[in-house]
């Protein structure tokens, strides 16, 4: 009975710091009955379910369950950041976090190592591309997430941790032992010459000093080409970060005091506008900007503002469509809660927020519905579901497949066994994929599915013909080996863009990201696009006319 009074009176002074911390607030908003009310039976329910529910509650875990169910009614970028996940959100704004330095993710069903950081503990462990955690400090990691792992990785610098691996072509299990210290992951993975004029810049994220990597590598690039006919930003891939960055990355190439984005939003106090504070670096050198579907926030300021100042070609395909401005702010407990506050403007006035979504992602709107702006040489954009690039190029049917290989990790699976039979690469530059088809009969072996629409439909049809009975096994059959001879036809077709994973694959295995990058563009269609556009100045000028 004691217990019963001690946890009920807990919950009801919870209640009680719930029901006074609204008060100020929602005074001023109207709604303090109905929010004072649904705090009060919130906190009730809470205390009843913790209280008399059959089994053993965690409540931290309920109330989490709880709060996360609240945000993912919202946008998908609101969301609350737990104690424990404040690792992961100092890396995505700073770039550093606390702990092993490796992506982790699962692959069937295992934590497995995707890539260890270059000089970070991992790597200088001795961990490798494939490795499988199965413990960590002698606690299986089976049935955990990637997120339960991450954090458990995390911790001070200095403290140690002790992984159980199973390593492909190995019979034994490895027990490493890593030293956590600080990871930093450098935002400019690469910069360099393309061709004997044009340089190219990679930006990953808009973590802190992403302005000024870009600034140094543009630096750098002039000094080894004082000719330099052009330089391509590569913001592909790229999903946003810090919008300070944003706006001194554009200060880069644009002058001083120049709008690059205003943020409204409900509370009217912390509506803003963002100009460049800087001398520019260049102002001159022509820009092409390359911008993908995976390209969002801040990646999006960037391109939107290059394109509506006249700044520089966009190539690529549309972006993402992420035009709102997320806050963090205390809770309490070293925890916070990151919620949408304002919409971003972009200097022609338009916002490029997507305002349709399907399973949190946006739905693409047709141009007729989007308001029609103009740059400042009066050239027409649009708002609304991104930016769209000057020059436009759709890889069409080949994201399908390629999406298919990256999700199911078949390219990661394939490496990971190649390179227990070809255990050094000598060179980035120099190294090219010509086992193509010791790919086939992997992907053979692997009975790869595209688990395509198609596909889909013809298991169901196959179930459902079972009991209705219209079609017979070998129809069935004949259907089946058409959708087969389809699927290698469409392997064969991306043979070229597949072999460019696999060789990008295999580079970073033995040069991390700088080698991925590097292999990249030698096959890069964006990039021979960009080159190619620099080589006709006439025509560079002439998109940006209008």
């Amino acid at each position: 009975m004691n217990l019963l009074k001690s946890r009920t009176s807990k919950f009801l002074a919870v209640g009680a710091i719930f029901f006074t911390g609204v008060a100020t607030t929602v005074i001023e908003n109207g709604n303090y009955f109905e929010i004072a009310k649904n705090i009060e039976i919130f906190t009730n329910l809470y205390k009843e379910v913790n209280t008399y529910y059959v089994d053993e509650i965690d409540p931290s875990t309920l109330m989490k369950t709880g709060i996360d169910a609240m945000m993912n009614s919202l946008d998908p970028y609101t969301g609350y950041i737990s104690e424990t996940q404040i690792e992961g959100y100092r890396f995505i704004t700073e770039g550093k976090y606390n702990g092993i330095g490796a992506d982790i993710r699962l692959i069937d069903e295992m934590p497995t190592i995707v890539a260890p950081y270059l000089d970070a503990p991992a790597q200088k462990a001795g961990l490798k591309a494939g490795d499988q955690i199965t413990a960590i400090d002698g606690k299986d990691t089976k049935g955990r997430t990637t997120d339960e792992i991450s954090a458990i990785l995390k911790g001070y610098p200095g403290t140690e941790v002790v992984l159980t691996v199973n390593r492909p072509g190995q019979d034994k299990p490895l027990k490493i032992t890593l030293v956590r210290d600080e990871v930093s992951v450098s935002n400019v993975p690469y910069s360099g010459m393309v061709s004997g004029d044009v340089g190219y810049v990679a930006l990953t994220t808009f973590t802190r000093d992403a302005g000024q990597n870009v600034a140094k590598a543009l630096q750098d690039l002039k000094t080894e080409q004082p000719k330099l006919k052009g330089i391509i930003l590569d913001l592909r891939g790229n999903g946003g970060g810090l919008l300070a960055e944003a706006v001194n990355l554009c200060n880069v190439f644009v002058p001083k005091n120049e709008l690059v984005v205003s943020t409204k939003g409900k509370v009217k106090d912390w509506d803003r506008s963002f100009r460049t504070q800087n001398p520019p670096v260049d102002t001159d050198v022509p820009i092409i900007v390359l911008i993908d579907k995976g390209s969002a926030s801040a990646s999006e300021i960037v391109s939107g503002t290059i394109q509506d100042l006249d700044r520089g070609v966009l190539l690529g395909q549309r972006s993402y469509g992420k035009g709102l401005v997320q806050n963090t702010r205390d809770i309490g407990y070293n925890a916070k809660v990151k919620m949408t506050t304002a919409k971003y403007y972009i200097p022609s006035g338009r916002c490029i927020q997507a305002v349709e979504y399907a399973d949190g992602k946006p739905v693409d709107i047709d141009d007729a519905k989007r308001a029609k702006f103009k740059t400042r040489n009066g050239r027409p954009v649009l708002d609304g579901g991104g930016v769209a690039p000057d020059i436009l190029l759709d890889h069409g049917d080949a994201s399908n497949i390629l999406q298919t290989l990256d999700e199911k990790h078949v390219v990661f699976k394939y490496v990971t066994e190649w390179i227990l039979k070809n255990p050094e690469v000598k060179s980035p530059e120099d190294f090219h994929f010509t086992q193509w088809d010791d790919f086939i009969q992997f992907l053979a072996k692997q009975n790869f599915d595209f688990d395509t629409e198609t596909e889909r439909l013809l298991k169901d049809l196959k179930e459902k013909s079972k009991t209705v009975g219209y079609l017979a096994a070998a129809d069935i059959q004949v259907l089946e080996a058409k959708v087969m001879a389809a699927k290698k036809a469409d392997i064969a077709k991306h043979q070229e863009r597949i072999s460019d994973m696999i060789e990008k694959e295999i580079v970073s295995r033995f040069f991390y990201e700088k080698g991925r990058v590097k292999v990249g563009l030698r096959n890069d269609l964006e990039i021979k696009e960009a080159v190619k556009l620099f080589g006709d100045r006439a025509k560079y000028d002439s998109i940006l006319k209008g």
